[in-house]
């Protein structure tokens, strides 16, 4: 099932038998996840208006898997030595589906700083030591998504004509910082078209090196992190990107 991501530009890596256990034991778990993901749409719109953060695009992932069962959870871990309780630890994992075979556990990473993979491919190792989860999962930005911020944010500006400030500010883009407005201001000063250079400063201070994409999760997973957790990893493709405003017209995932 796997190979429908795939074939569709995901990016997909597997580790420690994950894709084995995911087909045999958790089948209809999996196709509802390849489903969802394979339907999921972000609008250029909703990645300027939204200030680069999580807001439409994710939030409507997030509540289409809340809705096939997979939910908000917290593991409570608690020792007990020699009669005595010692002090309890929890771990929470934003998506997690308990099946008749076992315990899924997902994260979606859109748009943190890196070392957020560190803690979830942690929180999945400690969980799975532990027989809590079989499988631990991450989300993120693709590799063809990372490169494609930059020309998409920049055709999709210019083809709305937006050529100011004033533009700008009728999108209530949040969190633009004075420093931010003047780097703008010093490329159109220096010849820059100013869709052109607002598109370069967005996308690389919202979407820059240090925050969790593809990359970043491959390094991490290279070097071990998260071993012997059996682990899917999944990267957003370029192609989920929408000049159009997604619509509620598709199914599941905007309704």
């Amino acid at each position: 099932m796997l190979d429908a991501l795939r074939k569709a530009g995901f990016d997909i890596a597997t580790r420690n038998h994950a894709e084995a256990i995911l087909a045999h034991d958790f089948p209809g778990e999996l196709s509802t996840l390849v489903e969802q993901l394979t339907a999921f749409r972000i609008g250029i719109s909703e990645i300027v208006g939204g200030g680069g953060g999580e807001s439409g695009q994710t939030q409507r992932l997030r509540n289409a898997l809340n809705e096939s069962g997979w939910r908000k959870h917290h593991f409570s871990v608690q020792t007990i030595v020699d009669g005595r309780e010692r002090a309890g630890v929890s771990h929470e994992v934003d998506h997690v589906r308990f099946a008749e075979k076992g315990t899924l556990a997902l994260e979606i990473e859109w748009n943190n700083k890196d070392p957020f993979f560190d803690r979830d491919l942690e929180n999945f190792q400690r969980l799975h030591a532990l027989s809590a989860i079989s499988v631990g999962m991450i989300v993120t930005r693709g590799s063809s998504m990372q490169e494609a911020f930059l020309p998409r944010v920049t055709n999709w500006m210019k083809a709305q004509g937006l050529t100011s400030e004033e533009d700008i500010d009728r999108l209530n883009i949040s969190e633009r910082t004075r420093a931010q407005r003047d780097a703008v201001a010093r490329h159109v000063a220096r010849g820059v078209p100013f869709p052109d250079a607002f598109a370069r400063n967005f996308v690389n201070s919202k979407f820059g090196q240090a925050t969790t994409h593809w990359s970043k999760l491959a390094d991490r997973v290279a070097r071990g992190v998260g071993n012997p957790c059996p682990l899917l990893l999944i990267g957003l493709p370029d192609t989920l990107l929408s000049d159009a405003a997604p619509t509620d017209a598709a199914p599941d995932l905007f309704g």
